[in-house]
């Protein structure tokens, strides 16, 4: 493992050891900090002779770890959460860094609910009964016998890097399955450290390889590999496409969890105090940065009013700022490129003739000058925004919601 007095280097994890950069004179990958704006870690821009190295080493590995019984496996998981969770302070305040969320957030979720991906695989996989069932007028007995794969590509996302990449690696290892993972190449830092984790629990070497850098060359790759017959990808849906594409002349097994649009629907008998805190929480967490967060709110048109005037003076409450103070409730979104995404959706509602009620495309106020350079916005809240709006048609993937009136059960359906 490599770090700097400042930037921290990265290095690609194969065959149980960490792989010197300068050994294919690998080119680096700025990644940076979203709170400031600087470059904190360089990740190896790797491609496809990384990638055959790593599926090589985990077919390698394959024929040991799947023959290992489930409660040895069991083992090996439970000491990398317990691991984990010594480590628990460090890997927060990385993901923080790395993502841009508040470290009080990762301390309270991401983490915990990465070293929770690992127990909680460890025990099911001891529990699990085959199933099987006699047939009296065919004389038959028919049961489901369930295997390891092979190896096992896992891409996982920026938005909680850790917590959806343990969420693919940990029901792999319980399955005997072996792994090539590629992690967003804008938050690495925190799959890096995890490498270091699976290296002192003495993972067998080549059960666990992980492969840093772009999608379209390590991602692209690792989808093709004619040894890799199973692929988990979490991300976009246009990529999922592609994905689909590139894999179908292989029918490999695909796992695809893509972008969403949710919708919260508030009818009026709904207890508002209750509501308010909860639609708060599902539009803003993580900077809005989640699939499952609320970026259409539908609230039935007797309580519109009084729902809006509460929901934006709670939204006012919902603190930004660095990541670091333990008072903020939503930290920096994940890059740049990704803040003026979300600011031309806000744009856009206004040209089309929507109000902010709440918010807007501005860098909040309350952000010191040591941080302006970081990508933060406030908790916005759109209304008078049309059906047909991409507002309300695409996924923002930031802290935007739509607030929009509806009559009846029927006409909430709509969402």
């Amino acid at each position: 493992m490599a770090q700097g007095d400042s930037i921290i280097v990265v290095e690609n994890f194969i065959r149980g050891a960490f792989v010197d950069n300068g050994e294919n004179d690998l080119q680096f990958i700025d990644s940076y900090e979203p709170a400031t704006g600087q470059i904190w870690a360089k990740i190896p821009d790797s491609g496809d002779e990384e990638v055959s190295k790593a599926v090589v080493a985990a077919k390698n590995a394959f024929p040991r770890w799947s023959s290992f019984s489930a409660q040895d496996r069991a083992d090996y998981l439970t000491k990398i959460a317990d691991l984990i969770e010594q480590r628990l302070e460090q890997f927060a305040e990385a993901e923080s860094r790395d993502s841009g969320k508040p470290v009080a957030l990762a301390k309270a979720m991401d983490i915990p609910r990465a070293i929770l991906n690992f127990r909680f695989f460890a025990s099911a996989i001891q529990h699990y009964t085959s199933t099987s069932n006699f047939d009296d007028k065919a004389g038959a007995l028919n049961y489901v016998y369930r295997s390891p794969v092979g190896v096992a590509g896992l891409i996982s996302p920026w938005n909680l890097p850790l917590y959806l990449l343990t969420f693919k690696i940990a029901p792999a290892l319980a399955a005997g399955c072996t792994i090539v993972a590629k992690p967003s190449e804008m938050t690495s830092v925190t799959a890096w450290m995890l490498c270091k984790v699976f290296q002192d629990v003495g993972l067998p070497a080549g059960v666990v390889n992980m492969v840093f850098g772009y999608g379209t060359k390590v991602g692209e790759a690792i989808v093709r590999h004619p040894d890799v017959p199973v692929v988990s990808f979490t991300g976009s849906t246009p990529v999922g496409h592609r994905i689909t594409q590139v894999s179908a002349p292989y029918c490999k097994k695909l796992s695809l969890e893509l972008g969403g649009k949710n919708a919260a629907i508030i009818f009026d008998d709904a207890p508002l105090d209750a509501v308010i805190p909860g639609c708060v929480r599902s539009s803003f967490t993580n900077q809005g940065e989640v699939c499952l967060c609320s970026s259409r709110i539908f609230v039935q048109r007797g309580i519109y009013e009084e729902f809006l005037q509460k929901f934006v003076e709670a939204t006012k409450e919902y603190k930004v700022g660095v990541p670091s103070d333990p008072t903020v409730n939503m930290g920096a979104l994940i890059s740049e490129q990704h803040k003026e995404k979300v600011q031309g959706f806000i744009r856009l509602a206004e040209a089309e003739g929507g109000i902010i009620s709440c918010g807007g495309a501005d860098t909040p106020e309350t952000i010191p000058e040591s941080h302006k350079q970081g990508y933060f916005l406030p908790p916005t809240i759109l209304t008078n925004v049309s059906d047909q709006s991409s507002c309300m048609q695409d996924e923002i993937f930031g802290p935007v919601t739509c607030v929009v009136p509806f009559d009846n059960e029927e006409g909430s359906l709509r969402c």
